[in-house]
C-alpha cells in the first residue's frame, strides 16, 4: 500500500509518518521545515502543484495533516486560513478522486459547536472530504499530548519537555477542563483502519476523562521531579464531552487517561535517553 502524508514535519504529522513508514511505502511532504531528509516539498495552496504531485505519486491513501492550527493566527488572517486549511483540502480531495485514492483527514474537536475561523475551515473541509469517492475517514482529535519527533513546534507537550529539560517554570491553568487526545492514539487508529478497511466514518479521538492543563503537567512531569504549580486563569471556554462510542462500535483502539499518562511517561523516558 502506498500512502501520501501531507504535513509530515508537523507535530502530528511527524508522529504519523514515523510509524507508518515502518509498515507501508510512505511519501511525506513538508513546506518550511524538512524534519526528515527524504521528505518532499509541496505547496498545498497551489492547485496545479497538488494535482501534479498526487498524480505522480499515485497513493492508495492520502492522509491530510498539513494545516495552520493556530486559532489566533486564523482569526487575524481569515483569508489565508481558508486558503491553507480549506482550499488545500479541496485540491487534495479532487486529486485523490482522479486516481481513486482513499482519504484520511485530521480534523479537529473544534468543529463541535465552535464559531472560530479555524473551526469553520475544518467544518467546511469535512464537507469536502465527504466527497471522496473511494472512501474517507475523518478524525477529530482534541487537546493533543504525547511525544513527536517534532519537539520544536509550540505544542503543549513540547512545553512540558522544555519544563523538564530547560528547567522553565511549570505553571499551568486549573480552570478549563477538556478530554485530552493521546498523539499515539491517532496513529493506532489509522493503522487499525487500514487493516480492517473501515471507511466513510467520522469520529472524535480522546480519552473519556476531563482534565486540565495542570492535571496533565503534574501527571507527566512529577515522575521526573518537576514541581508543577497551579494557576487559575478563570478560563470559561466551553467544555465538551466527546462521543467516543464509535471507537468501540468499530473495534478501534481506545485509551483511558491513566493508560495515556503511563504511555507518555515512558515516551519521555525514552526521549531523555537520546539526549
Amino acid at each position: 500500500m502506498n500512502i501520501l502524508i501531507t504535513g509530515a514535519s508537523s507535530y502530528v504529522g511527524a508522529s504519523i509518518y514515523s510509524r507508518l513508514r515502518e509498515k507501508y511505502s510512505v511519501v511525506g511532504t513538508y513546506h518550511s521545515n524538512k524534519l526528515f531528509p527524504e521528505l518532499e516539498f509541496l505547496d498545498i495552496t497551489n492547485q496545479k502543484n497538488v494535482e501534479e504531485f498526487v498524480n505522480s505519486k499515485k497513493p492508495d491513501v492520502v492522509i491530510h495533516v498539513a494545516a495552520n492550527p493556530n486559532s489566533s493566527w486564523c482569526e487575524k488572517n481569515p483569508d489565508e486560513a481558508v486558503k491553507i486549511n480549506q482550499e488545500s483540502t479541496r485540491y487534495l480531495v479532487d486529486s485523490a478522486n482522479r486516481i481513486n485514492a482513499k482519504f484520511i483527514f485530521i480534523s479537529s474537536y473544534a468543529v463541535i459547536n465552535h464559531k472560530s475561523v479555524y473551526a469553520k475551515t475544518k467544518i467546511e473541509s469535512e464537507k469536502i472530504v465527504k466527497n471522496t469517492k473511494a472512501g474517507y475517514i475523518i478524525l477529530r482529535p482534541a487537546h493533543i499530548v504525547g511525544y513527536s519527533p517534532n519537539t520544536e513546534n509550540d505544542r503543549q507537550f513540547n512545553r512540558f519537555l522544555r519544563n523538564l529539560v530547560e528547567k522553565t517554570p511549570a505553571i499551568y491553568d486549573t480552570s478549563w477542563k477538556f478530554q485530552p487526545t493521546y498523539l499515539k492514539h491517532i496513529t493506532d487508529i489509522i493503522l487499525k483502519i487500514l487493516k480492517l478497511n473501515i471507511w466513510n466514518e467520522a469520529f472524535e479521538v480522546a480519552v473519556p476523562e476531563l482534565k486540565s492543563r495542570y492535571d496533565l503537567a503534574k501527571d507527566i512531569l512529577s515522575p521526573f521531579g518537576v514541581d508543577v504549580k497551579p494557576e487559575n486563569k478563570n478560563d470559561n471556554s466551553p467544555i465538551f464531552n466527546a462521543d467516543l462510542s464509535k471507537l468501540k462500535k468499530l473495534g478501534l483502539p481506545a485509551y483511558t487517561y491513566d493508560e495515556m499518562i503511563k504511555g507518555i511517561v515512558q515516551e519521555v523516558k525514552d526521549y531523555l535517553k537520546t539526549r
